[in-house]
């Protein structure tokens, strides 16, 4: 491990040290193109492409090293997992002198792959918990959800089969500590040892706060539960740590994303589906300072909720504790790298985390590793229409404001120590500044967008105008039971049937995720592509809506001319050759075609 820090390092400084110009940057366009024509697979790096992904695969480790000292979990042949990156990158700490002495990973890598390799079947796919952020010495760490009997005893039946009867997530190794003993005594269940060590692997990387998209308490498939998740654990083994609930629609959801031309406003999930049974339940310490009502959660289209579950992230992650992040769904390849691309985004748009890298280097950065390396199925999505993977960096235009920014924390707290005499009426005309969202759902105005004369055809539109929104009517809070006294649960508020849309032209559109739902075709079209870059205004910008205004023009530039708006391909046929194929990728039991459009 050392020897791969080391080398990484190395590397990073050789074209400065050296005086030779840096290596050719591995466009964007030849990523994209790789990344829509087959999945990644770890033990696929080689044949024909492998020499594009290990250009991929380098490029990656040279713009980490940039600004981390990080060590590398060898993964060459998908044997810790088959679809996440051949080197799995670990940072350590910030290579700038100043920053190594005031955040700094206590981990020791050794051990870390040591409970890598004890606890990965805890997790569907065997997508273990993996750091892939490093902000303020606290890891931001993404997985899938817990594995469910079906796979747990497949897995475990199947590696001891072809092991000769040794079963390798439990070998012996040189450090046997008593809580080893403690899990191997007596008749342990399969399902202690495995998340046993799941849960030693999250307090390793000082994990506190567990956030799940689900929006099912376990998936379900055939009839029969296929994935588990902590909130739902019989033996509430994972009580210790701060579990949230935050439900977020599917990949099939973005097929109506898709349907609407690529207009996320007004598109509103249909929560009364059968097997949506997930109400949202976040511990009421945590929603207290966002301003937000987390009562209609139903009620918000794409936009708001994909806002205000990244404002509560943030604020997770920029909180005076220490604790880590975990974020993930099912699979942990579609809802998961889009909350995790985001949380990277905004952060180094506020230039707190990969200080050095331009917007076309971070953007390279972010789709490479948190989307092409960690497995997202593209092919299969661009297939069905479900475009999660545009609307995550089409979405940026959605957080430019400095509602979003982790400095505007920073900024308070530092004002409000520096200043003991600041009065209530010049806290209030600070946050009032620092507003600027126009879908804050505590604010005394609401936003209305309008679109100005010469903007029209053009991503560029934001005039804003105020419009006094009077005293809205708060629906009840409904607080029910839970594992933990300070959780507040919020669970299928009935919205109101004459309820406005949020924005002018635009038609509500209440749909469902599944393939047989009724697309609406009552909504608002604009007057161009939206892969229309965005035209550059007049009006001063900040840094951040700057940072990310470029970042977003280079990814729609680099898509046109690359993937472009495809049309969806029939869907399979029902036979049922098909449907035990189905079945058997649902349970983790055999991996996805990766076969070329």
């Amino acid at each position: 491990m050392a020897g791969a820090r080391t080398a990484a390092a190395a590397s990073a400084g050789s074209s400065a040290s050296s005086g030779n110009p840096p290596p050719q940057e591995l466009g964007l366009g030849e990523l994209l193109e790789e990344f829509s024509r087959t999945q990644y697979r770890a033990k696929d790096g080689s044949g024909t492409s492998g020499s594009k992904v290990e250009r991929i695969e380098k490029r990656c480790l040279e713009l980490f090293g940039r600004d981390y000292c990080f060590s590398v979990i060898p993964n060459v042949n998908g044997d810790i997992c088959g679809h996440y990156p051949r080197h799995i990158v670990f940072l350590e700490y910030e290579s700038a002198e100043k920053e190594k002495d005031t955040f700094q990973s206590t981990v020791q890598v050794s051990k870390l792959q040591d409970l890598i390799n004890r606890s990965k079947m805890a997790r569907c796919r065997g997508r273990f918990v993996c750091p892939v952020i490093l902000f303020k010495g606290k890891h931001i760490c993404r997985s899938a959800t817990l594995a469910g009997w079906g796979e747990l005893y497949g897995r475990s039946g199947y590696n001891y089969f072809f092991s000769g009867g040794a079963d390798d997530a439990w070998a012996d190794v040189e450090d046997v500590t008593e809580d080893d003993c403690a899990l191997r005594s007596g008749d342990t269940h399969l399902f202690d040892k495995v998340r046993g060590y799941d849960i030693r692997l999250l307090r390793y990387l000082s994990v506190k706060y567990i956030c799940d998209l689900m929006v099912e308490n376990k998936k379900v498939k055939f009839g029969l539960n296929v994935t588990s998740s902590e909130k739902v654990d019989k033996a509430q083994r994972y009580a210790d740590f701060t579990l949230l609930s935050i439900p977020y629609p599917g990949c099939e959801f973005f097929k109506e994303y898709k349907d609407r031309d690529y207009m996320a406003e007004g598109l509103i999930f249909n929560w009364k589906q059968d097997y949506v049974d997930a109400p949202l339940s976040i511990p009421d310490f945590l929603t207290l300072s966002l301003n937000i009502d987390w009562s209609q959660y139903q009620s918000w289209d794409l936009v708001q909720q994909t806002q205000n579950y990244l404002k509560l992230l943030l604020s997770i992650v920029n909180s005076d504790d220490d604790s880590g992040l975990l974020v993930h769904c099912i699979s942990g390849w579609d809802r998961t790298p889009l909350f995790i691309s985001l949380l990277r985004l905004s952060l180094w748009a506020d230039g707190l985390i990969h200080t050095s890298l331009k917007p076309a280097e971070i953007l390279y950065l972010t789709v490479a590793y948190d989307w092409f390396l960690f497995g997202h199925m593209l092919v299969d999505r661009l297939s069905k229409g479900e475009e999660i993977f545009f609307f995550c960096f089409n979405f940026l235009k959605h957080i430019t404001s400095e509602e979003f920014s982790a400095l505007k924390t920073q900024r308070r707290k530092s004002l409000l120590a520096r200043d003991a005499g600041f009065t209530v009426e010049d806290i209030c005309m600070l946050r009032r500044r620092d507003r600027g969202s126009t879908t804050s759902l505590g604010s005394d105005f609401s936003l209305v967008m309008e679109s100005s004369p010469g903007a029209v055809g053009s991503f560029t539109y934001e005039a804003v105008e105020f419009v006094p929104a009077g005293a809205p009517t708060q629906a009840a809070w409904r607080k029910s039971h839970s594992s933990s006294p300070q959780s507040v649960l919020w669970s299928r508020p009935q919205p109101s049937e004459d309820r406005q849309p949020s924005h002018l032209g635009l038609a509500e559109a209440k749909s469902s995720s599944s393939s047989s739902s009724n697309h609406s075709d009552n909504f608002f079209r604009m007057g161009s592509s939206p892969l229309e870059v965005p035209k550059p205004r007049l009006a001063a910008l900040s840094d951040r809506e700057t940072r990310l205004q470029e970042v977003r023009s280079a990814f729609l530039a680099a898509y046109s001319s690359t993937v472009g708006l495809r049309a969806v391909a029939p869907s399979p046929s029902g036979a049922i050759g098909g449907l035990l194929e189905q079945f058997a990728r649902g349970v983790g039991l055999r991996g996805t075609s990766t076969s070329a459009l």
